[in-house]
């Protein structure tokens, strides 16, 4: 975790003297090992440093090449950082020194836009090339890193957070009211935009290049759906597998200090502990220690899952920090959405601060999160229709066998109907079926009743646009459902709030079932390794046999964090039916608003209704003083 910021001007003015020094102050608290600058007439970069590796340590940005033809900013790591070490090398590449931001400003010279294909890991990175007079942007492939923009044709201004670039004296502040329309929907399609008409974000998987000719945006990435793994047997799928997530996390383990993992008691980060401690126990970890901590929830029986984190503990012989969960003040919340411009985030993120902030007095600067794996390994019952299209009997059978064991031959035979026949009649006759399908799911359309007519027009071509967007052509059935994920607005936007709530307490967060490698390993997988019988994450399991607790592999339930908004809900009645109706009547129809808050109280439990509010509550506090 580091910050990045610029300004290029491109009709050749110079940038005006302090004013990057002010966007890197406005970041000052990503840069706690330094801040430094880079400024050369039109152009002004700066870098705000935090080091997380033994090869940071020989690191300074901005950085530039031996004629300072190029130059570099960047917040980032390089995770293959062994292969393409070997890589640059065998091509003569001389290494100046062992710095990511090295390897990667020696891989855009050796490759330039094409350098990406041979970087792995998280990034958000701007490459200055004199030469072309362009700007040379690309953030990494899952979005972990975050990149927010400005351009009006002439300058080009870039930030890790919308803030610093707001502050520019020529960037308007305008609330963008088409993206408000999905956040007080609680409907999400956009993942460029922000808040502000004029921030734009760039796209995971995506590079930008700026220059006086223009913006190109182009996607560098996505997964290969006809690629597969060369395995009948699903115990070899299990052994790759096995294999990934071992590699993945020592990976993502490396640092110069201890470093920090979160055990929720869940299947995900529960596994990348046991694994990193296996890992520390046979030398092979790139780091001098390891520590677990957990949030300590025994006043909240439905989100405890303290006995879990326990048992992981007793099972490695190793203590696990247990932490008091975060709960912060709404005053807190309006204090941080008028400082960073932005919205403030939710309570079950801002839960973790403290444990975030008892890492970092502990001296560590990374933390492993289980983030992605219900994601990427939970599965659907698309595995029928996959097993039926490819012909695979035996697979089909034992898939069913499982279904019906677990919930009864009926129950099976009509999944089988429903997810396997179905999806692969012709489609002259699901078009037919088509409406008698919306006719029977009507009820789970819920609508955006508490909006004004004004956002119902907003957000209309937006929800319009998402239901024409043509599928695109898959490999398999239960590709579709990875589709969804893979693009799914609200996890980029949870993502960029999670690591700038970490950035606040000077932790690196990473995240190893996030990475595109662990994306891959879905689409080229059946959809019979996620879910069997009753068993979600069934790949998952089978991998981590003996290399962790029984109690935590066979657990089926899940904590349920909902408790931690309405504590906060419970007590803005007002607020909801009242005040913001109010003051907010262009976003807001106050009969809706009464009838989607008696819904919550209802059913604090369903879920939907606790997110739409505090996303109305968010959204009003960022846009409180445009």
């Amino acid at each position: 975790m580091s910050g990045i910021a610029g300004i290029i001007n491109f009709d050749g003015a110079p940038v005006e003297s302090g004013l990057i020094e002010r966007m890197t102050a406005a970041l000052a608290h990503r840069g706690p090992d330094g801040i430094h600058h880079w400024v050369k007439g039109p152009v002004a970069v700066g870098h705000c440093m935090l080091r997380t590796t033994t090869e940071s340590l020989e690191e300074t940005q901005p950085l530039t090449n031996d004629n300072q033809s190029l130059l570099l900013v960047m917040d980032g790591r390089v995770d293959n950082w062994e292969e393409l070490r070997r890589e640059l090398l065998g091509r003569g590449v001389t290494l100046r020194s062992r710095a990511d931001a090295e390897l990667v400003l020696q891989a855009y010279e050796t490759w330039g836009r094409e350098c990406l294909e041979h970087i792995d890991g998280d990034f958000a990175l701007v490459i200055w090339d004199a030469r072309q007079q362009e700007a040379f942007c690309a953030r990494d492939r899952m979005g972990n890193k975050p990149f927010n923009y400005h351009w009006d044709g002439k300058t080009f201004a870039f930030a890790s957070e919308p803030h610093p670039i707001l502050a520019l004296p020529w960037v308007p502040k305008l609330p963008n009211e088409g993206i408000v329309s999905e956040f007080l929907a609680d409907e999400w399609y956009s993942r460029d935009e922000t808040l502000w008409r004029d921030i734009l974000r760039l796209v995971s998987a995506h590079w930008m290049s700026v220059s006086s000719a223009g913006l190109r945006l182009e996607q560098y990435w996505e997964p290969d759906l006809w690629k597969t793994l060369p395995y009948s047997r699903d115990e070899d799928y299990i052994e790759h597998y096995r294999e990934l997530f071992s590699d993945t996390v020592r990976r993502l383990s490396r640092s110069h200090r201890p470093v920090a993992y979160e055990v929720s008691g869940g299947l995900d980060s529960s596994a990348i502990f046991c694994v990193a401690e296996h890992h520390r126990q046979a030398n092979r970890l790139p780091a001098p220690g390891i520590q677990g901590y957990t949030l300590d929830f025994t006043a909240d029986s439905e989100a405890n899952e303290l006995a879990y984190a326990r048992a992981v503990g007793a099972y490695l012989g190793v203590p696990i920090q247990e932490i008091q969960p975060t709960s912060m003040a709404l005053s807190w919340y309006a204090e941080h959405a008028e400082a960073c411009q932005d919205f403030p985030g939710y309570p079950n993120g801002l839960m973790h601060m403290g444990l975030y902030q008892q890492a970092a007095l502990h001296g560590e600067t990374a933390l492993l999160t289980g983030l992605g794996g219900d994601q990427w390994l939970e599965g659907t019952r698309a595995y029928y229709a996959e097993e039926i299209a490819q012909r695979r009997w035996a697979d089909l059978r034992a898939c069913f066998m499982a279904d019906a064991r677990m919930f009864g031959p009926r129950r099976a035979a009509g999944w089988l109907l429903r997810d396997g026949l179905l999806p692969l009649l012709p489609e002259t006759i699901k078009v037919a079926l088509r409406p008698l399908a919306q006719q029977l799911h009507r009820d789970e359309i819920r609508g955006a009743y508490w909006l004004s007519p004004e956002m119902q027009a907003r957000l209309a071509p937006r929800r319009a646009a998402n239901q024409s967007h043509q599928s695109r052509h898959v490999h398999s059935r239960g590709q579709l459902h990875l589709f969804n994920t893979l693009y799914y607005a609200f996890d980029a936007l949870g993502r960029e709030l999670c690591e700038r709530h970490s950035a606040y307490a000077g932790i690196e967060i990473r995240h190893p079932l996030l990475t595109a490698q662990f994306v891959q390993y879905a689409f080229s997988t059946p959809e019979r390794l996620r879910l069997r019988g009753g068993r979600n994450k069934y790949v998952h399991v089978e991998a981590l046999q003996r290399l962790m607790p029984q109690a935590v592999l066979e657990r089926t339930t899940k904590a349920d964090f909902s408790g931690v908004t309405s504590r906060y809900l419970n007590r803005m009645k007002k607020t909801f039916t009242q005040d913001l109706p109010q003051t907010r009547d262009h976003w807001l129809d106050q009969n809706g608003m009464a009838r989607l808050f008696q819904s919550y109280l209802d059913d604090p439990h369903q879920g939907w209704q606790n997110w739409a509010l505090w996303n109305i509550f968010g959204c009003d506090l960022t846009l409180r003083r445009p």
